[in-house]
């Protein structure tokens, strides 16, 4: 067996089972992820030794599907593995108490198998396949308590905003495999000219849907609306994921207009995201919010040309920002909420779940030896060696401020107060799936150097102490600022208005969101009449259909029977005549000849 197929088929394997056995759930879902990450490992092995093959299988005429394993998609499919891995440890105490969870590790090992298929593709075919099986599970866990308006209206908005965006993808597919002949990734960014800059563009809308980038970036905070582990999934290693992925590898197809574009839209998002985050009043949208901010961050290493900077960001966010969802979702079900005024003090009363969290949140502020301190050095030496440097320095800066900022807040408001705790089912479980976690974001970035070693990127040029001093300043400000100030007082005005996501004129809600469910209701009214009127067209066929059936028994049939009735009759009367006996005979002949001869006689008279 072809070691490429090893991250995949497990995942695949358990969901398949979970849905026949219908027993033993969390075992199955959590051996597929297991074999997941066993299969990743050997798999990066195998690249890493030069022995690993693409596998081709049958798909288009003259397009095969592809799954290649280079050093890039190797080293993804192990970060999908381990956060899928331990955020499903963490599901065996979280959803301990919960109905549907059949449906729940089904949908969570089917996601597993489509992003590793994603980021083993090495065909726009299959790769646009695994977008869209990632986008129908997260619709389906988004929505997971779907009895709840609040879900239901989330998992819609979500499947609404991406994919509108979506169709970025299936165009720059269509241009590229037009334009190189064939739907390998690899040769199709080797496309040059008008080509390359549409079909970036394309692809960078495709990317700002799936990784919330502003203007897109709402859904995101509405998709807190599902269970915590579904959160922890989505904005780490998968779905948000996905758009920073597609850039990353799309990295040589971007032309300079492009890359503008990338970084411009990145150096926004990180920005206003940030100052969404730092208004929030709710633990887990203040985390969506801030997923929303990291990837512009990637973004803006992948416009200022450096790939790498943005893979190791990315790599460093996955161990973090589980880990700190996870460990929310501890916190969630000792308070029976994520809001600030039921988390108060909570950390107090849940200390490993907050060690996990302090250490995961100072590594997502970039404070040393943390992955976050290595990860966003890495962006800022990006940021700072570009040809945009004069404005891509200040916004990643800012990004980074922001970062601190709202992190402090966070840990300030779960540290200080009290209040009382509910009893937390399956405890055991969440504090493995959190530390499973915690520890790789604390480690991670001592691995940076075989990992630059192993992917051929490009790396920044930016080098000395400057870009150190910078980054660990802005986060240190960042820090003290949220703790010492409250946000109303940090953000001023502006306060209010982040409160409202920054929405100008009730944002693509209102502009895009709430005219699309319009029509979509106004198309299911019409559904609704259409039925109604071919069912009422229906009742009247069968109305008619039975008054022909009655004419037809009682009319036309009762004319048929007694038609035939009166000419067996007259048969039976003629029958009588014929005796026999001669003279009845010669009675009849002349009776008949007589009556012959009168017609005839009447008949000459009358000329």
């Amino acid at each position: 067996m072809n070691a490429v197929v090893l991250p995949i088929l497990p995942p695949l394997i358990a969901a398949l089972a979970v849905l026949i056995l219908r027993r033993g759930l969390p075992a199955l879902a959590l051996a597929g992820a297991t074999l997941s990450l066993a299969g990743s490992l050997w798999l990066l092995v195998r690249v890493t030794n030069g022995q690993a093959e693409t596998l081709l299988l049958p798909g288009l005429p003259d397009m095969p599907l592809r799954l290649v394993p280079g050093p890039l998609t190797s080293l993804l499919a192990v970060a999908v593995a381990t956060v899928g891995t331990f955020v499903l440890i963490h599901a065996v105490g979280y959803m301990r108490r919960e109905s549907g969870q059949a449906r729940f590790y089904a949908v969570m090992s089917l996601f597993l198998a489509a992003m590793q298929a994603l980021v083993l593709a090495g065909d726009w075919i299959l790769l646009l396949a695994a977008w869209e099986l990632i986008g129908l599970c997260s619709y389906l866990l988004i929505g997971f308590w779907f009895q709840r308006p609040e879900a239901a209206n989330a998992a819609s908005r979500a499947f609404l905003y991406t994919r509108s965006a979506d169709l970025g993808l299936y165009v720059a597919v269509f241009l590229l495999i037009g334009s190189a002949g064939t739907s390998e990734i690899a040769v199709s960014l080797e496309a040059g000219g008008s080509v390359s800059t549409a079909a970036g563009l394309l692809l960078l809308l495709a990317a700002m849907g799936k990784s919330a980038q502003i203007p897109l970036q709402d859904w995101l905070m509405r998709a807190m609306a599902g269970p915590t582990p579904v959160s922890a999934l989505l904005h780490s290693a998968t779905l948000v994921a996905a758009g920073a992925i597609l850039l990353i590898r799309s990295a040589p197809l971007l032309t300079p207009e492009v890359l503008f574009a990338v970084g411009l839209v990145g150096g926004i998002t990180t920005v206003a995201a940030g100052v969404i985050a730092l208004a929030e009043h709710d633990l887990k949208r203040l985390l969506a919010a801030s997923t929303a901010s990291q990837y512009g961050l990637m973004l803006i290493a992948v416009g200022a040309g450096v790939p790498l900077a943005a893979l190791l960001h990315l790599l460093a966010h996955a161990a973090i920002k589980s880990a700190l969802f996870l460990a929310a979702g501890d916190f969630q079900h000792a308070r029976g909420g994520t809001a600030f005024d039921q988390l108060k003090g909570v950390g107090r009363a849940r200390p490993w779940a907050f060690a996990g969290f302090v250490l995961a949140a100072l590594a997502l502020a970039g404070i040393p030896p943390l992955s976050g301190f290595f990860s966003k050095d890495a962006v800022i030496a990006a940021a700072l060696s570009a040809s945009g440097a004069p404005w891509l320095g200040p916004l990643v800066l800012a990004g980074t401020l922001l970062t601190g900022a709202y992190m402090a807040r966070a840990l300030r408001l779960l540290w200080q107060g009290s209040g009382e705790n509910q009893p937390v089912a399956g405890s055991a479980w969440m504090r493995v799936g959190i530390w499973g976690l915690v520890i790789p974001a604390v480690v991670l970035g001592f691995a940076f150097g075989p990992i630059e070693a192993i992917i051929e990127l490009p790396v920044a040029e930016a080098e000395g102490t400057s870009v150190v001093v910078l980054g660990l300043l802005a986060a240190v400000i960042g820090l003290a600022l949220g703790w010492l100030v409250s946000a109303p007082h940090l953000l001023g005005p502006v306060y209010r208005w982040a409160q409202r996501g920054l929405a100008v004129g009730g944002g693509l809600t209102a502009g895009v969101g709430r005219p699309a469910m319009a029509v979509a209701r106004g198309c299911d009214r019409l559904e609704g009449r259409l039925y109604a009127a071919v069912l009422g067209a229906g009742r009247a066929s069968l109305a008619v259909a039975r008054q022909v059936r009655v004419g037809d028994e009682r009319l036309i049939n009762g004319l048929i029977f007694s038609l035939v009735a009166g000419v067996r009759g007259l048969g039976a009367r003629a029958r009588t005549l014929q005796s026999g006996l001669i003279h009845h005979s010669l009675a009849i002949s002349a009776t008949a000849t007589a009556v012959l001869l009168v017609i005839l006689f009447s008949a000459s008279l009358s000329f």
